[in-house]
């Protein structure tokens, strides 16, 4: 859990950090250009892009991972016909890219359609992902992978009232990555092993919509099909992790191939035939099955020099049927005040054979452990009313309730199930909700919200027992100037297991824009999230297991945003941008205490100047500073930057 609320508060800040380039003025003239019967507008910037790292470059990859090289920053494409429906083959085609050719993150979108005819939407992204681990962890767990994505939807007859609807969707991930194996026991030392990835995904769909009387229906019948063949080879790994142990491990295999599909269908039924009601239901059935297998041979020797030979088997072939569904009724009594009422069902099991067996030379005898069902379902309802009492004042209300049962059954030996367990929990949860709504001027809105709830039996230890949250929300316009506020607050305290938990969120953030001139506007925000939670621990120490220990861990998150964007003339333009988020949280006096201060700031400036009518010259620069208080093992600074022409042909 430490490990991953610092990777989370790490992903956040690096996803609040905007990209220099590809620039967003376009080269040529928006309306763009007539040609045989085609309106025209296109722009494409290449150009060169640099980088210099200074400190950790791992942890730069990981966070930003641009590189040096020449490559298309982005590019756009729009043909319409001058007329709608008069085109021969199609009527409009957009097509836009970003990053081509060397960036670690490149996408491309295209559209193509033709009226009452058809619609073709296709989306490719592809990301370089790399991670080098934690310091902590010796960089362990590292991964260096690519991942591909790719959506193709078409609609036949798009305009009229029964469309034909076909898709296909690819994920694909392909690369080395480093895990351990501890070894012979739990006693033992670890050994790092090679782990080369290869997962991918396919999905085929088919469906319709139609109308009916008023009503509007979508289904649709999809096939999913996953394959994971990701293997660790034979090897002679090196030395263990700790350089004191005499365990060894000489040789080492670990395959473990996992195919599965999944059919599915998806209906969809919308109704509007009425003034004062409106129908929306949403039902999806699938079929799931998996065959796995993990075959695992380790040999070596153990801590007095004993040979050592481990095998371990885990093999399956499970079913998961998975059922939803959900319907929402929305009743209009007056003009002034909506009622909606939610029911959703969730049912979904995995039954089967999945065995788990461990064979070792030290121990007598096999061990299996067999695993049959399990089942979770949940049902809830949720009523809400909005009631606009005049017309700058509004409240709203609910009652929310669920349930979810979720029971599980195994038993352990070779033979017939001769100890069979089963296992069944429920857990209930009502909650309320109260809200206002206030507009006492014409730029002036405002908002708060709250919620109280109430569950008996939560399943996890951090899920939601006793907790509560307020939120409010403030926002001011006008012409030249926009403010927007935020506060929320989370509270849940859940003491219904045998470790304690308790968590407790503030959040709060202001953001502005304010545009002085028609040729100046100024941007800035400021955030702050404050993270409490205590977390009982349980954990295997010499062989024993403790569980009186707690974890504390804070965070005080602060963000701050501040931009400039500036048109000289009808020429030029200039932007300048600072972002800051910064963890001040401090440790206390516990061995238990858990806090992640650092620091990360990025300040950024792009020029960008037309040199013709359809040329531009376009300059970027950022700076990243990555600054840990603890450790310096992962600090970094870089410089990146690019410069390129856009142009219009």
């Amino acid at each position: 859990m430490r490990r991953l609320l610092f990777c989370l508060l790490l992903a956040a800040a690096v996803q609040a950090q905007p990209v220099v380039a590809p620039t967003p003025q376009r080269a040529g003239d928006a309306k763009g250009e007539d040609l045989a019967g085609y309106n025209v507008v296109n722009s494409i910037e290449t150009g060169y892009r640099f980088r210099n790292v200074d400190g950790n470059l791992d942890k730069y990859r990981s966070d930003v991972n641009y590189g040096n090289g020449i490559r298309v920053l982005g590019s756009y494409l729009t043909i319409n016909s001058k007329k709608p429906g008069t085109g021969k083959l199609f009527d409009e085609i957009v097509l836009s890219t970003q990053g081509l050719g060397n960036d670690p993150y490149q996408f491309s979108s295209l559209r193509v359609q033709k009226d009452k005819i058809y619609r073709f939407d296709s989306v490719w992204r592809w990301m370089d992902y790399f991670n080098p681990a934690l310091p902590i962890a010796n960089g362990q767990h590292a991964i260096n992978s690519t991942r591909q994505l790719q959506d193709h939807d078409l609609i036949l007859l798009p305009q009229s009232r029964f469309r034909l609807l076909l898709g296909y969707s690819r994920n694909q991930q392909d690369g080395p990555s480093f895990n351990t194996i501890q070894f012979p026991d739990g006693r033992g030392d670890e050994f790092t092993y090679l782990w080369n990835i290869r997962r991918t995904r396919n999905e085929y769909r088919l469906g319709t919509e139609f109308e009916v009387l008023k009503t509007k229906f979508h289904v649709l019948h999809g096939w999913e099909y996953f394959k994971d063949d990701t293997r660790a080879p034979l090897f002679s790994p090196g030395a263990g992790a700790n350089p004191t142990d005499t365990a060894t491990l000489t040789q080492f295999r670990r395959d473990e191939p996992s195919h599965g599909q999944a059919p599915y269908w998806r209906i969809g039924i919308h109704n509007e035939a009425l003034k004062s009601f409106t129908f929306d239901g949403r039902f999806t059935h699938t079929t799931g099955q998996r065959n796995f297998v993990v075959d695992e041979l380790a040999i070596g020797t153990g801590r007095f020099s004993a040979a050592q030979n481990r095998q371990v088997f885990v093999g399956g072939n499970a079913r998961r049927p998975v059922t939803t569904g959900n319907v929402t009724l929305s009743w209009f009594p007056i003009e002034r005040l909506t009622i909606t009422n939610h029911t959703a069902l969730y049912n979904t099991r995995m039954e089967g054979e999945g065995s788990y067996g461990e064979f070792a030379n030290a121990v007598a005898g096999l061990n299996f452990l067999n695993f049959q069902y399990l089942g979770i379902r949940t049902f809830a309802n949720l009523t809400d009313a909005n009631l606009k009492l005049t017309p700058w004042l509004g409240v709203y209300s609910g009652y929310h309730f669920s349930e979810r049962r979720i029971g599980s059954s195994e038993f352990e030996d070779l033979d017939a199930p001769t100890r069979l367990e089963r296992t069944e929990q429920t857990n209930r949860l009502h909650s309320g909700l109260l809200g206002l709504r206030l507009q006492p001027t014409k730029q002036l809105r405002l908002s708060v919200d709250g919620e109280l709830g109430r569950a008996d039996r939560p399943f996890y230890t951090t899920s939601e027992k006793d907790y509560h949250t307020v939120a409010a929300r403030a926002q001011w316009k006008t012409k030249r100037w926009s403010l927007l506020g935020r506060y929320q607050t989370n509270y849940n305290l859940n003491s219904n297991s045998l470790f304690v938990h308790s968590a407790r969120t503030r959040l709060a953030s202001i953001d502005g824009t304010f545009t002085p001139k028609p040729f100046l506007t100024l941007e800035a925000g400021y955030g702050h999230t404050h993270i409490e939670t205590v977390t009982g621990l349980a954990y295997f120490s010499l062989g024993e297991l403790i569980e009186n220990d707690r974890s504390l861990y804070r965070s005080r998150l602060r963000q701050v945003r501040l931009g400039a964007q500036l048109s000289i003339g009808r020429r030029a333009d200039l932007y300048f941008g600072y972002h800051r988020i910064q963890d001040a949280a401090r440790l206390g006096q516990s061995l238990m205490d858990q806090a992640f201060p650092l620091t990360y700031e990025t300040p950024l400036a792009r020029f960008s100047v037309q040199l013709h009518k359809k040329l531009r010259w376009n300059f970027g620069w950022q700076y990243y500073n990555y600054k840990e208080q603890f450790l310096a093992l992962q600090d970094y600074t870089a410089q990146t930057g690019y410069t390129s022409l856009s142009w219009s042909f």
